[in-house]
């Protein structure tokens, strides 16, 4: 399967670099998987789309400002660190620019020495192990020190951290945000629940694995990066209640369903559990969980249109996306919004 075969022409200046005012003032295009038919609305529309019944899973993960700038010690060299996952106590597998400059034993200071880091290792992707020495609560210097890791493609400053996060985030260790669930409100989710759809909340950290382009011909040999996972008893007993019911079970983005379709059984059951998954989603992948998704829309050639593409089917997936471009739809983290059922 050929990466060409998931590209589309996209204006630039369709590229959202700002969040909405309003969370859910932002757009929503409804996919029938099936016929490929598509309608315009807007986001608080989705109430309409939703069934009592119907289980709604969203990803609770939190974004850490994970983007810090420190200088290198002894030449005070500038050093642009993100943080991409922990390995152990004080101990973080991060991405360093300039490469050349972080050779292992190198010693970084941040927040003229708040915090400061030493490299311990140099992966074989060419990330970089570090070691961190301060005084106090690392989450809190980081609070201070750092900023909200936005992808390459949104050049503006965030104003406020928190646009970063969906409302609902809990649990920290994300590098990215669960873009999907940025456009609902807490108004907006307890109208979602006075529908009688239940809301299940699961846990995946994203890491930048996820949105880094696919630079092989051939699909099947890209390599995916592992992220960890939780589900909760509670949230497990959810979905496969629904199930049972013969309601939908609808993920808030590609994050909670590689989740569910990772941990599930062959018959489509969850149990509570927790681990690490590096699991690829393209055309041909047989959903076990999912009956629908609320998505954004995403990149050319990523492996995350490809997830889409494999629930809705590619023709479907690159017509749709060809109509937003025509409708001048806001696409990527801070855009507009899909919702394939």
């Amino acid at each position: 399967m050929d990466v060409k075969d998931f590209y589309y022409e996209l204006p630039k200046e369709l590229i959202a670099q700002d969040p909405l005012e309003d969370r859910s003032a932002s757009r929503l295009m409804v996919l029938n998987r099936a016929t490929g038919e598509a309608e315009h609305k807007g986001f608080k529309d989705i109430l309409d789309y939703l069934k009592p019944g119907d289980c709604l899973v969203i990803n609770n993960t939190k974004v850490i400002p994970a983007r810090l700038f420190g200088v290198k010690e002894g030449t005070q060299a500038k050093i642009e660190l993100l943080l991409l996952k922990r390995r152990g106590d004080d101990v973080w597998e991060t991405l360093v620019k300039p490469g050349r400059k972080a050779k292992t034993g190198t010693k970084i200071s941040f927040g003229e020495g708040i915090l400061t880091g030493e490299i311990l290792a140099v992966e074989e992707d060419g990330n970089r192990l570090i070691r961190f020495d301060y005084e106090g609560i690392f989450e809190e210097i980081l609070d201070r020190l750092g900023q909200m890791p936005l992808p390459p493609y949104i050049t503006h400053q965030l104003k406020d951290k928190n646009r970063y996060q969906t409302v609902y985030a809990r649990y920290e260790g994300s590098a990215a945000a669960p873009t999907a669930g940025l456009h609902f409100t807490e108004e907006l989710l307890e109208q979602v629940r006075a529908r009688g759809v239940k809301i299940a909340e699961i846990t995946l950290h994203v890491g930048l694995g996820t949105f880094r382009p696919v630079k092989t011909e051939n699909i099947l040999d890209h390599h995916m990066h592992s992220e960890y996972y939780r589900i909760s008893a509670e949230a497990a007993e959810k979905i496969n209640r629904a199930k049972d019911e013969g309601h939908r079970v609808i993920a808030v983005g590609t994050t909670s369903t590689r989740t569910l379709e990772a941990a599930a059984d062959v018959n489509g059951r969850l149990a509570e559990t927790s681990g690490w998954t590096d699991i690829f989603i393209y055309p041909g992948y047989e959903f076990r969980v999912i009956d629908g998704l609320i998505t954004n829309f995403h990149l050319p050639e990523s492996t995350l249109v490809m997830l889409v593409s494999a629930f809705a089917g590619r023709e479907h997936v690159l017509s749709a996306y060809e109509l937003a471009v025509q409708e001048r739809y806001r696409f990527f983290s801070f855009g507009d919004a899909m919702l394939i059922i």
